[in-house]
């Protein structure tokens, strides 16, 4: 009876993880999906600015969090093995540029009525993701997700001939992305400590940047209206609070179920460049997604019958 009882309680505990960890998906992505409407809120600043806080507000923003959630020792530890291994040193610096790039991509796509090709980006993102696997680490794929990447491609290649230009801004977040996941594979840090250190890493450029902006009429931190300063203040939340709920639901959940709560944030941003932001959806951007959704839902098959066998 007691073996039972056990076995009941575990399962229980099993069932209640998986739920935490699905909530804390949902919550990331819906996150992710609706911030082009935060950045909408900071559109009198450049991108660049907006970049500069958000780099500097999220770094002490996650030193509060490592305080509070304990992880400060945790985080001394990776610092001094960081130090050890100058070969992670310099991955983790890689990561911290590309994901600055990525960054000021979005929020710039954000604030000039390029929101749908951002979501076309993180659409493509999956399967650049997969590509990169097999360019950097060698990865076999079978004929079918071969198809997927091939789709996709072709997607993008009518979108560029129908526009008459590279839509760059989505080719830049998908890239940048898959780059970004591509190193943090190989550093394989805490992600605690990651995006603490990411952001410590762009400081150097963050902070004399804000501080020549503070002496110039361009400066909307001290000079705007105190709103817009909150909001700037903000981007550091907005950052962080979803990478840790990413984080704590990756660790409640497979790889295969986390992968389905992907595709929540583009289709968020899609449904608001059309809606919201009042974007051009024409003929372009429908066939681009057309091939990229048949690849996504290939993919998919393909992701379940591999788990299969």
């Amino acid at each position: 009876m007691e073996g039972n009882h056990n076995n009941f309680s575990e399962g229980n505990a099993a069932k209640r993880a998986r739920r935490q960890g699905m909530l804390a998906a949902l919550a990331t992505y819906l996150i992710w999906g609706v911030l082009p409407l935060y950045w909408n809120l900071l559109a009198r600043a450049s991108a660049n600015e907006i970049l500069a806080h958000r780099i500097v507000w999220s770094f002490l923003f996650m030193l509060v969090v490592l305080v509070l959630t304990k992880r400060w020792q945790r985080f001394k530890e990776d610092c001094r093995g960081l130090w050890q291994n100058k070969r992670r040193g310099a991955i983790l610096l890689a990561a911290a540029f590309i994901i600055s790039i990525n960054w000021l991509t979005y929020i710039w796509a954000v604030n000039h009525d390029h929101v749908i090709d951002t979501s076309i980006g993180y659409y493509i993102n999956p399967l650049m993701s997969v590509l990169f696997g097999i360019i950097f680490f060698r990865e076999r794929i079978g004929g079918l997700k071969k198809l997927c990447i091939l789709l996709a491609a072709v997607g993008i290649f009518l979108m560029t001939y129908q526009l008459g230009s590279l839509p760059w801004v989505s080719v830049v977040l998908a890239v940048s992305f898959s780059v970004y996941g591509a190193l943090k594979k190989q550093l394989q840090l805490n992600p605690f400590s990651s995006i603490t250190l990411e952001t410590l890493l762009m400081l150097p450029f963050a902070l004399p940047y804000i501080t020549g902006l503070m002496m110039s009429p361009e400066n909307h931190f001290s000079m705007g209206t105190p709103d817009l300063a909150v909001f700037l203040m903000g981007t550091g939340v907005v950052t962080a609070v979803p990478l840790v709920l990413f984080s704590y639901g990756a660790n409640l959940l497979p790889l295969n179920v986390l992968g389905f709560f992907q595709y929540i944030s583009p289709t968020i941003g899609l449904l608001l460049g059309i809606f919201f932001f009042h974007e051009e959806f024409g003929l372009a951007q429908i066939s681009a997604l057309g091939f990229i959704w048949v690849a996504l839902g290939l993919f998919t098959v393909a992701e379940s019958l591999q788990r299969k066998g």
